[in-house]
């Protein structure tokens, strides 16, 4: 069966799948990324997944992977298939592409940035499957942004587009590490909530879902936390659709995972707050941790249908 080969890779571990030509996952498997091993052991450990997920394709199906998707975190060049920057996995300017292709005989690679690889999944054939235009907004330990026109997803002229996260919603607020202060991700993201929820039960341990719990069970020092992040939130994506007008807002990522404890408050709260604006349908994420290996599935596909394809053509 003809397939292709996905990576997902993440800060601490790796997804992969064989994809075939449907979009279906022929096999998966997982490893640790081993960033404690340093850069280079990160990127070998991923040259022999990638080899080993081959081995497993030729054996299983007749036939070595058609090619290969890798998404991966921090500063993408697409065009150049280079990891420029990831400061969890101490990359700089890494020729993955080329070491890929190298490794495994000459297959095709292509390389995407890991939030726009799983937009893109979750635009085609996830929650925002059947919508011309989308914003895929993961709520994670930061807050990205995928931003999906027409069936691909816009990278921006320097590969920053749909950084929402650092949208400015409490002007001289609580400082970011990207040197702003009151960026949206310091209040909305789940490590915000996390931190807000730990502060006011004395807890180092309490996190966003014990937060999102103790809202449900109607404790009103959860709900005053839960509703600032809320509100957080709505202010940043209010400015999103202002400037990106989607059909479809595609909320994903652990925050999401409190379902209408969060999505309630939150249709309402941009309800609120938009004048002409049209209200886009708020809907969660749909794949789940498997949106990062069917994007990169999409992305090897693609290479396939349409060679000059890159992520941002996709």
């Amino acid at each position: 069966m003809r397939h292709v080969i996905a990576l997902d890779v993440g800060g601490t571990g790796m997804k992969a799948a064989l994809v075939g030509p449907s979009g279906e996952l022929l096999h998966q498997a997982r490893r640790a990324t081993g960033r404690e091993r340093g850069p280079d052991a990160v990127v070998e450990g991923i040259l022999g997944f990638a080899a080993d997920l081959r081995a497993h394709g030729t054996e299983r199906f007749g036939q070595s992977a058609s090619a290969v998707g890798v998404a991966v975190p921090g500063i993408v060049d697409t065009e150049r298939g280079v990891a420029a920057y990831a400061a969890n996995l101490g990359w700089r300017d890494v020729p993955l592409r080329a070491l890929l292709t190298e490794r495994l005989g000459g297959v095709p690679v292509a390389l995407g940035h890991d939030v726009r690889t799983g937009g893109l999944a979750e635009g085609r054939v996830g929650a925002g499957r059947g919508a011309d235009r989308f914003l895929f907004v993961p709520l994670g330990t930061g807050i990205a942004g995928a931003i999906g026109i027409a069936g691909r997803v816009e990278a921006g002229a320097h590969g920053f587009a749909g950084e929402i996260g650092h949208i400015v919603v409490r002007p001289g607020g609580t400082p970011c590490p990207c040197g702003q202060r009151g960026c949206l991700e310091r209040y909305a993201s789940a490590s915000a909530v996390s931190e807000a929820w730990a502060a006011q039960t004395g807890d180092p341990d309490a996190d966003a879902a014990d937060c999102a719990k103790a809202v449900e069970s109607g404790d009103p020092r959860a709900r005053a936390v839960w509703q600032l992040a809320v509100d957080a939130l709505a202010d940043g994506l209010v400015t999103a659709l202002t400037l990106l007008d989607p059909r479809t807002l595609i909320i994903g990522g652990g925050l999401a995972e409190a379902g209408e404890t969060l999505f309630t408050p939150l249709r309402d709260a941009v309800r609120q707050r938009i004048t002409f604006q049209k209200l886009p349908t708020i809907v969660p994420a749909a794949l789940g941790d498997t949106a990062g290996c069917r994007g990169a599935g999409l992305l090897a596909w693609d290479l396939l249908t349409t060679p000059e394809r890159t992520e941002e053509s996709a």
